[in-house]
């Protein structure tokens, strides 16, 4: 699918826009813009698309996208349902990456942020204890105005460009869409979310894109990268991820109700993905808590 190009609206007396979403866009769908993307999820859940990179985002993430870099952030399906006991709290900004100008980026003191730009082709996670600190200055651009606006997205890149950056898009994603691909994805994407802890026969996913099983095998590659059957086990995976870290259900039972019909693929699988056991895995995080707390 071609990702639609989104319009971003802005305040007339305003160079770039910043939001709070409290209410998380179940229309949200796969998407580019010229504006980069910066955004803080205060609150949240769901699976993060970015080029042909997966993964879950949660509460605290802070991710900066790149101009015309395609992206789509889901949340889970609890967000949607009538009195949930979950909110979304997310600050978004949107701006040019030239919207100051070539002249003030070509100086020698932005050498930082000109570097964060080119990173964020590829869309970066931004890790570290200068994530809260950023996150901070996001919020204060909700409330700020005049050139004090502008100062505060210069000292967020700043920071940006010191803290531990983590790439999401591999080096050679292709953001060269077809305009005949127009919704292919999204239904690819939507109708895997809803039904990825059973088998799906090629023939099905296929007849979702409208497509032949051969054509959308070489389709589905060449417009991501990986197999679908890899496609499916990265969902999977961040899936198992969630449970491991909840610690709400053994191992065991998390195998079966991520859709992995034994355990030793279940293993394999996991492993290849994130290099570590879900065992590993969990105790890493559950040590990581025990110190925070």
């Amino acid at each position: 699918m071609k990702p639609q190009l989104l319009k971003i609206p802005r305040q007339p007396l305003s160079s770039f826009s910043v939001r709070q979403d409290k209410v998380p866009y179940i229309n949200n769908k796969w998407h580019y813009h010229i504006e980069a993307e910066l955004i803080h999820f205060k609150k949240g859940n769901g699976t993060q698309f970015i080029g042909d990179h997966i993964k879950n985002f949660k509460d605290g993430d802070l991710v900066l996208v790149g101009s015309n870099l395609p992206h789509y952030w889901r949340f889970d399906n609890i967000y949607f349902k009538e009195r949930a006991d979950v909110h979304a709290d997310v600050t978004v900004a949107h701006f040019r990456e030239d919207f100051w100008g070539q002249e003030f980026l070509m100086l020698p003191e932005n050498t930082g942020i000109r570097s964060v730009f080119e990173k964020a082709k590829r869309g970066i996670s931004i890790e570290g204890k200068t994530k809260g600190q950023i996150a901070d200055l996001l919020e204060k651009m909700l409330h700020a105005e005049g050139s004090r606006k502008v100062i505060l997205l210069i000292e967020a890149l700043t920071l940006i460009s010191e803290s531990y950056l983590t790439p999401l898009a591999s080096i050679g994603f292709d953001n060269d869409y077809k305009e005949a691909e127009n919704d292919r994805i999204n239904a690819i994407y939507e109708f895997t979310m809803a039904n990825f802890r059973r088998h799906i026969a090629t023939e099905e996913i296929a007849a979702i894109a409208n497509i032949s099983p051969h054509s959308f095998c070489r389709y589905f590659k060449s417009r991501t990268r990986k197999t679908y059957s890899q496609f499916i086990n990265e969902i999977k995976v961040g899936h198992i991820c969630k449970l491991l870290i909840e610690d709400k259900i053994s191992i065991k039972q998390i195998c079966f109700e991520s859709g992995f019909r034994n355990f030793a693929s279940f293993h394999k699988y996991f492993k290849q993905v994130t290099g570590k056991t879900p065992l590993q895995y969990q105790k890493k995080f559950l040590e990581k808590k025990e110190k925070a707390a």
